[in-house]
């Protein structure tokens, strides 16, 4: 082939050339433009599988942090309940044990029932006596005592009473078993047996050796104790005795002596109040039932 005829090929050659490459760079773009899309369709895909997984985490952590919030809040309940419980245990023996203390301390004849039922020894007498002043004695010569502990109650309900113009005096207290057996030997002489046993307690059965109970007198009487039932004193302990400890032994009708509305005896304020508040009489009661109230006495 010559010269001249190879020129004439130039131009069908480079066209074909131009055709090739033209041809060359449309597959290639197709193929990266398929490419970019197959990427573009795996990372979208890639997105929201990453959006799953993380809500998926999201919420198992969230359930998993709510168990064990809940888990911590039981134990702590429970904790709580055991704490309680144990604290509650804790109170009851400490307050047995408080309860057996006092027990253990207080004389536990205080509440017996003695009036022709339990006896007092001529040995007894309570732990400490304090002599009554003179200005709360119905006589200004003879010496009267109480009770050491009863004494502040006496005198509370005594100045009580002439707060509200009623005039109370004690004339009698603590007796001694030998005094008992010497008031009674003279009443006997003096009214007879039959007569005495009605109205005075033989030795070792008088609540006045206890130390607990007294007898009260009131002016306007000329010291007469037959003469109290009525006044404005006798009236004013029936309402209020028991607000101080008092209760009033021998009321109407009981089955052991006659009718005593100036003797009362100390039993403490809470029996006394449930005696007052239910209409029962102290010897009414079963002994048992009384000794519950001996840890409460001075109260």
């Amino acid at each position: 082939m010559t010269q001249k005829e190879l020129k004439n090929y130039i131009p069908l050659i480079a066209f074909a050339v131009l055709l090739g490459g033209g041809l060359y760079c449309y597959i290639r773009i197709h193929t990266l433009t398929a490419r970019v899309t197959n990427l573009s369709a795996e990372l979208t895909s890639l997105q929201a599988n990453y959006a799953s997984t993380t809500r998926f985490f999201r919420e198992e952590i969230a359930l998993t942090n709510s168990n064990l919030a809940a888990a911590l809040s039981l134990q702590a309940q429970n904790v709580g309940d055991i704490k309680e419980r144990l604290e509650q245990q804790v109170g009851r023996v400490a307050g047995t044990v408080t309860t057996l203390q006092k027990l253990s301390t207080t004389d536990p004849e205080l509440l017996a029932k003695y009036s022709k039922v339990f006896f007092l020894s001529e040995n007894y007498a309570p732990a400490r006596l304090t002599e009554i002043p003179e200005s709360y004695r119905y006589s200004s010569t003879k010496a009267v005592s109480v009770h050491s502990d009863v004494w502040p109650r006496l005198k509370e309900m005594i100045d009580a009473a002439r707060n509200s113009n009623i005039n109370l005096f004690v004339s009698s207290g603590y007796r001694s078993f030998a005094e008992q057996k010497n008031l009674k030997s003279d009443y006997k002489v003096i009214y007879g047996a039959g007569t005495a046993n009605q109205f005075s307690a033989e030795q070792g059965y008088s609540e006045h050796q206890l130390g607990t109970a007294v007898d009260f007198l009131t002016t306007g009487i000329g010291g007469d104790l037959d003469r109290f039932e009525g006044t404005p004193a006798s009236q004013w302990l029936l309402a209020n005795a028991y607000r101080f400890g008092f209760i009033l032994s021998y009321p109407k009708n009981n089955r052991y002596y006659q009718y005593e509305p100036w003797h009362w005896r100390y039993v403490g304020v809470k029996l006394a109040t449930d005696l007052h508040n239910q209409g029962k009489n102290f010897y009414d009661l079963d002994q048992r039932k009384i000794d519950e109230y001996l840890v409460n006495i001075f109260e």
